[in-house]
């Protein structure tokens, strides 16, 4: 399984961006190891899956809804995302948890939505600074995994995104050896719920990744890829973390 190096794009970028590094991530990807998905706002996601179309580069959504339509304003539904020309969607990013109060209640029943859809989703998960140095990292991360992953999720190919809320934006990372040990858990927490099918389930890494510590992060056990944010947004850093996959 080829590492999975992810943008999130957040709310950046007008369109004369986004098909810029559009272009410049179609160009590249042929030559790499690592396995592409970029994640733009939902307004570009059609547009960004227009210009990558028939590349090896994968488009995602930032968030769906937990039903297929409604009197939602403002809200975007899975199958939406999938008819723009969306593969995979992020649920339950911790901006999405603290900015708009979601639960994994909430992140279940929209994974639930994007696996019914056909979309492959990329659940979020991780702990607040207080939380871990409470020591409840580990305590946090196992209840948000079980209550977030909905039945179907490891068969179907779910992706699973470690992001500790306090190196998210902030230049900050957890040592190697904390995110080795974190890993470690959540793919041991995998197994017991899920049985031997986690062990393929995709786990990546996500806060403050970039070019100049993506090697030492990709190189972790466990660790199949990673969620990049700022870094994602510039065509070179982007393609320079995908660039530091371990060689197989």
């Amino acid at each position: 399984m080829r590492p999975l190096i992810a943008g999130n794009w957040k709310m950046n970028g007008d369109w004369r961006s986004a098909r810029d590094l559009a272009e410049a991530l179609r160009a590249a990807a042929p030559g790499l190891d690592a396995a592409l998905l970029v994640c733009p706002p939902f307004l570009h996601v059609q547009p960004v899956a227009a210009a990558l179309l028939g590349s090896p580069v994968a488009v995602g959504g930032q968030d769906c809804h937990a039903r297929n339509s409604g009197a939602h304003t403002g809200d975007i539904a899975a199958p939406m995302l999938r008819d723009a020309g969306a593969t995979h969607v992020i649920l339950g990013h911790s901006e999405r948890r603290a900015d708009h109060a979601e639960s994994s209640a909430q992140v279940r029943a929209k994974t639930e939505a994007a696996l019914a859809a056909g979309l492959t989703p990329v659940v979020c998960v991780g702990e607040t600074e207080a939380e871990r140095l409470a020591g409840e990292h580990e305590a946090v991360v196992g209840r948000q995994l079980e209550e977030s992953l909905p039945l179907g999720f490891i068969t179907s190919g779910g992706i699973v995104a470690y992001e500790p809320v306090w190196a998210i934006g902030t230049g900050r990372t957890p040592t190697e050896d904390d995110i080795a040990a974190m890993h470690r858990f959540m793919r041991h927490a995998l197994v017991n719920s899920w049985g031997p099918t986690a062990q393929i389930t995709r786990l990546l890494y996500g806060g403050s990744v970039k070019p100049s510590n993506a090697a030492a992060i990709l190189a972790l056990p466990d660790v199949d890829g990673a969620l990049v944010g700022g870094a994602s947004l510039v065509a070179a850093d982007f393609l320079a973390i995908a660039r530091a996959v371990p060689q197989e």
